[in-house]
């Protein structure tokens, strides 16, 4: 099975004319935390007109310490699967350091390179943390009637404190089965119906491959059978479906937590 290669990387250009080698840019932030989220069949791009092939949504989460005596304002570069069949962006935002504020940002996609850049939102203060979140989709899901399948795979492109790597199949899936299977970690909160790959100290160079396979007869993606599900009051909440409570947690964990969720949830309803 073919195997899909997303390789990752950032770069921060400093304001400061000073520090123009990439070494000494690189060294001045430090990856403290990478967490990848995949989601099939989790929900169509808002100008996705053609529905005839389900969606694989991916979300790339980062945490960035500031490790010089200086507040760094730049820009990030990250290279994507630009390629990729159908591939587009869904959303890019960075966070206010007490985390208060989400800031939808503008960037500029280079198809000759092949990545992404903006620049930061705010200045990163001195041991201060930056934090970012960019969501795109393509058409890699292969589909075999009722079966399907996501193959993944990620090099680490540098020294990365602490990696997750998480798989939410869509709501309806039966069969799933994960290879490698996952390690249960209660330490970082598994939900159920989520499948994560924790990995501590990940080196730079370091290789994380996974194939997801499972059956589904539904056709609606997950947003819009959540969006269906009846409004719950507070004698009932605790009797929402786990599945769901899994899939609402994948946007802004370890960042803003389910306010990152509902705040794009209702940016997507807007937009319709």
């Amino acid at each position: 099975m073919k195997k899909y290669l997303f390789i990752f990387s950032i770069l921060l250009f400093l304001v400061n004319p000073s520090m123009t080698m990439a070494d000494e840019n690189q060294n001045i932030l430090r990856m403290q935390e990478l967490s990848i989220k995949v989601m099939p069949e989790f929900a169509y791009h808002l100008n996705d007109v053609e529905k005839n092939h389900p969606p694989l949504l991916i979300g790339y989460q980062g945490t960035l310490l500031n490790q010089s005596l200086q507040p760094q304002k730049g820009q990030i570069e990250l290279p994507l699967p630009i390629e990729d069949k159908n591939f587009r962006i869904g959303y890019v935002a960075d966070y206010s350091s007490d985390l208060s504020k989400v800031y939808e940002i503008e960037y500029i996609i280079d198809q000759e390179k092949g990545t992404i850049s903006w620049t930061t939102s705010e200045e990163i203060q001195p041991n201060e943390v930056y934090k970012f979140v960019v969501e795109f989709y393509t058409n890699n899901i292969i589909v075999e009637e009722d079966r399907k399948s996501v193959a993944y795979q990620f090099k680490s492109f540098t020294d990365i404190g602490f990696f997750n790597l998480t798989f939410t199949p869509p709501i309806g899936a039966a069969k799933i089965d994960l290879s490698p299977a996952p390690e249960k970690n209660k330490s970082h909160g598994d939900e159920e119906g989520v499948y994560s790959y924790n990995v501590q100290g990940m080196k730079a160079g370091d290789e994380k491959s996974i194939v997801l396979t499972y059956e589904r007869s539904e056709t609606k993606p997950s947003i819009e059978l959540m969006e269906q599900q009846p409004e719950q009051t507070a004698d009932n909440e605790n009797k929402k479906s786990p599945e769901i409570l899994s899939i609402a947690a994948i946007s802004g964990v370890g960042l803003i937590g389910a306010g990152a969720f509902t705040f794009i949830l209702k940016r997507k309803k807007t937009k319709k």
